[in-house]
């Protein structure tokens, strides 16, 4: 099989498995706050179904900002960290499979001028800040063939001090309610 088939199989199945993917998790969206009795990997596993669907509202921060007043918040952020950067693949597939279905609006046009002019930072910065559309940046970053390794790495730092605020916010909200 020729590289270039191999690409467009490749290229295929990624777009497969995100749309599977998106599907599977917004159809159990309710059910995503059971994953919170588990201790920190339940707190891993919440993030990085959140953050696995493409362009679909899924439950996290809120169950991060609780988590936060449950257990320790560093660990809250830095296990919604991890799980909230690998979740966050799934946009960075739909993207390298060529087949972005945003690539046409003008939000997806200046996200990609921006990770293809700043790569991992502009990643990192989008990932740190309460973003509803990072999943165009993780197109874009697909998209111009970003090293997925440099993806996962900004992603993770960014996601990481953004979830471990919202840890520390919801441990300070606790406080704040019952002093």
């Amino acid at each position: 099989m020729s590289k270039e088939k191999r690409l467009a199989l490749l290229r295929v199945i990624s777009l497969l498995a995100v749309i599977g993917l998106s599907v599977f998790i917004f159809s159990i969206r309710e059910r995503v706050e059971d994953f919170a009795r588990y201790g920190y990997p339940g707190v891993f596993m919440t993030a990085l179904l959140a953050n696995a669907t493409v362009l679909l509202p899924a439950p996290g921060v809120a169950i991060i900002f609780t988590m936060g007043s449950i257990f320790h918040p560093f660990g809250v952020g830095i296990a919604a960290g991890m799980g909230g950067a690998l979740g966050e693949m799934s946009g960075y597939l739909a993207g390298f499979s060529g087949q972005a279905i945003v690539e046409r609006t003008a939000m997806y046009q200046k996200t990609h001028f921006w990770v293809e002019k700043h790569g991992t930072f502009a990643i990192l910065i989008l990932a740190a800040i309460p973003n509803p559309l990072f999943d165009l940046a993780g197109a874009a970053a697909g998209i111009t063939k970003l090293p997925m390794h440099k993806f996962l790495l900004a992603c993770w730092i960014g996601q990481t001090i953004k979830m471990t605020a919202f840890a520390y916010a919801g441990a300070a909200s606790l406080h704040w309610l019952f002093s």
